[in-house]
């Protein structure tokens, strides 16, 4: 009798919805407040998902919105600082440039039918919720009544899948870019900026020799927790069509990291650089016209208008064929003499929703290469996936500038700030093309690094040299990435995870958050030995800090057994301070993954630096044995984890030196969202967990839920089958049409 009501009520629940007129959309809720859409076509599926990402985020999509049709300073004031660190009148002069530039429009009859089939669905939906709750009885109080909150358009949700795009390109580089004004006028631009720690992530792909004969996939991005790059889960059903289930970036209908019922898959940020600058060589006399192979060319002025809040604001910007001029006060200065160009391989890429929704449709490693080549379309990401017959996967197949090794030789040029810069005066030194190529100017697939293997692939935002250590890619241009040099401290915990071991879905899990610190592996012991035999430091008392760091466990867990980790981070800081000789086994090519090591004890510089940490601690009024718990927290949470410079996997971003604790916010970014799922021949076993949880709103109840998880370190059961979800004790169902 249990048994026929348990049948009866899947048979409710699971019932294909459709979405022609007059029908509806499924939108199920298991727990946590994860929606599973079920539709018959892709509109449908976009509508279940824009109304449910409405009924979370609304004021989140509504201030993308506002950031990408360039009205920051309308409404909120032109100085107000952006989540970038640009000012509201930088971002509204940038994206009204790339607005007024046609660029996604000309490209959007390129795109499949599905795709704006997706994206006009996710419009209906999210502007259905709008309309039937009202802006003036939004749930969320930061955008409540505001006047700001409009209906989304379809070019709303384009021009976010391109700022996604284009995140490491022109996105990043707002302020040069908005700023760049020849020599002469006023110079309001500051200099390019560099990140103490810039998101990346994890990304580890098991085979069936590492396992029990299945595919496992560990996806580990760390990404910003406070603004509009966060991410969504969801789970996706067209029946015979598409069913992918994982989490998305905000605004966008996709699902970006996740799996299907024989493939999962992650992305890791890639060290391939996605945009060049070319040094122009300006004709003497006009700032503004430049000279290529001997010829004049004039820069293209454009008229860019923004609304301040009170009154209009123009700025004329200028570019060449290639892209905008950019300039900032520093290295990249607009000079009588010289100014600098900005290409971008993503500019006008709105392909990527296509690609996403092809590696969705993937059904093997197989599949999965296959759409990558075949699209050639993701922005600055790696993919590492694994398949139900345990076949891991590694590539780095996405949009390359080609600019090869020879080119570069021939043709670069300084200043040295990380962007490969190339001699504009020369046509010769232009992008080039392969055959293979889906578009002009970027490497074809293969010429880009990829590796199958039974065993594991990982990335840790390294370049692809060591994917696998027992097959170290070479051969690849620099422009993707070094061969041979040093790995970071989390690259090499992170091969020292997987190497040799057999995993299960529980211990990825746990391995996951063990929390293990490299740094402190191998130096915790030589720093407590040195401390314990000299007291005194450079005439600084050490001995409580000796003391705290001789009870630490050397983790980045929290609570009572976390006092010294801050400590131990902030000194291994001021061990990379230059004149240090800081290793006793210095870094050796022929044993990348274990060198360096041994913090060098016995180097003087070793010792000033514990005195050093001791002082700034006392000069900010932190005692040496504060817990974790109060210098990394969410919402009041306590956050486990520890910086990646130290050699830490479960990563999060918080200071590296002590300051006052009045003065340390929450966490901006790290460990977001974390996903394990092993490929079995009998279907997905998945495990989650969304540390911010699945709304911005704090009056969500799933604004925080999952956070509190995360402190113990449980995870989210995934809920993949029609019978998975049936069984979910708080399941809601709702139809929307």
């Amino acid at each position: 009798m249990f048994r026929l009501i348990a049948l009866c009520l899947t048979l409710l629940v699971t019932t294909p919805a459709v979405s022609h007129a007059g029908a509806g959309v499924m939108i199920r809720r298991t727990s946590y407040g994860i929606p599973h859409i079920r539709a018959a076509d892709y509109r449908g599926l976009g509508l279940g998902l824009g109304f449910a990402f409405a009924e979370d985020n609304v004021c989140m999509m509504a201030d993308i919105v506002v950031t990408t049709s360039a009205q920051r300073s309308r409404w909120f004031g032109p100085d107000a600082t952006t989540e970038s660190g640009d000012g509201n009148l930088v971002s509204d002069l940038y994206h009204q440039r790339l607005n007024q530039s046609g660029v996604l429009e000309r490209a959007l009859p390129q795109q499949s039918r599905q795709a704006r089939d997706l994206v006009r669905g996710y419009v209906t939906g999210f502007n259905r919720y709008l309309a039937k709750t009202g802006v003036a009885n939004l749930p969320d109080a930061r955008c409540r009544g505001a006047a700001w909150v409009r209906p989304i358009t379809e070019i709303d949700v384009w021009r976010r899948v391109h700022q996604v795009a284009a995140l490491t390109g022109g996105e990043g580089l707002q302020e040069p870019v908005a700023s760049a004004q020849p020599p002469g006028s006023p110079a309001p631009a500051k200099p390019v900026r560099r990140a103490e720690q810039r998101p990346g992530s994890n990304g580890i792909a098991l085979g069936r020799e590492a396992t029990t004969g299945s595919g496992i996939v560990l996806g580990n991005p760390h990404f910003y927790w406070a603004d509009d790059w966060r991410f969504y889960q969801q789970q996706l059903t067209i029946p015979g069509e598409l069913n992918v289930s994982g989490a998305g970036l905000y605004g966008i209908p996709l699902v970006n990291i996740g799996h299907n019922d024989r493939l999962g898959w992650t992305h890791t940020a890639s060290e391939a650089q996605t945009v060049t600058l070319a040094k122009l060589a300006l004709v003497p006399g006009d700032p503004t016209s430049y000279v290529v192979d001997g010829k004049t060319h004039r820069m293209i002025a454009e008229n860019v208008t923004v609304s301040d809040g009170t009154k209009p604001v123009t700025r004329t910007l200028y570019r060449t064929p290639d892209g905008p001029v950019i300039a900032d006060p520093g290295a990249l200065q607009w000079t009588d003499t010289t100014a600098y160009v900005l290409r971008d391989a993503n500019s006008g890429n709105l392909a990527v929703v296509d690609q996403w929704l092809a590696i969705a449709r993937a059904r093997s490693v197989a599949d999965l290469q296959q759409a990558l080549v075949g699209h050639q379309a993701l922005p600055w990401v790696n993919t590492l996936a694994s398949d139900s017959t345990g076949t891991a996967y590694y590539a780095d197949i996405q949009v390359v500038p080609h600019v090869t090794d020879d080119q570069r030789a021939r043709c670069g040029t300084g200043p040295d700030i990380g962007f490969v810069i190339l001699d504009g005066s020369r046509s010769s030194c232009g992008w080039g093309t392969d055959p293979d190529a889906v578009r002009p100017g970027v490497f074809g697939a293969s010429r880009l690094p990829r590796l199958v293997r039974d065993d594991h692939v990982s990335n840790m935002n390294d370049s692809p040299w060591l994917t696998n250590p027992a097959a170290p890619l070479t051969g690849y241009p620099s422009i993707v990435g070094d061969s041979g040099g040093e790995r970071s401290p989390r690259t090499r915990l992170g091969l020292d995870m997987i190497t040799d071991r057999t995993f299960t879905l529980s211990t990825v899990e746990s391995a996951m958050f063990g929390n293990r610190n490299l740094s402190a592996e191998e130096g915790l012991k030589a720093v407590v030995a040195l401390c314990q035999a000299n007291p005194t430091l450079n005439g600084v008392d050490v001995r409580a800090a000796c003391e705290t760091l001789a009870k630490w466990g050397g983790t980045g867990d929290i609570g009572e057994q976390s006092r010294g980790a801050f400590f131990w981070r902030a000194f291994i800081g001021l061990t990379q301070r230059p004149g240090v000789n800081r290793w006793l086994v210095p870094y050796d090519p022929a044993d990348p993954v274990h060198t360096p090591r041994g913090l060098n004890t016995a180097d003087p510089g070793v010792g000033r630096a514990f005195a050093d940490t001791v002082t700034a601690f006392a000069s900010a009024g932190v005692p040496v044995d504060v817990k974790l718990d109060d210098v990394q927290h969410y919402e009041g949470i306590p956050i486990h984890g520890c910086r990646g410079p130290e050699g830490c996997f479960n990563v999060v971003s918080v200071p590296g030196v002590p300051r006052p604790l009045d003065q340390i916010s929450d966490v901006p970014h790290g460990t977001s969202f974390v996903m394990a799922v092993e490929l079995t021949a009998n279907g997905p076993r998945m495990s989650s967990l969304m540390v911010y949880g699945q709304s911005a709103n704090r009056a969500s109840p799933h604004h925080h839920d999952q956070a509190h998880l995360y402190v113990e370190k449980k995870w989210v059961s995934g809920r993949f089958s029609e019978q998975e979800i049936a069984r979910d004790p708080n399941l809601t169902v709702r139809y929307v049409s």
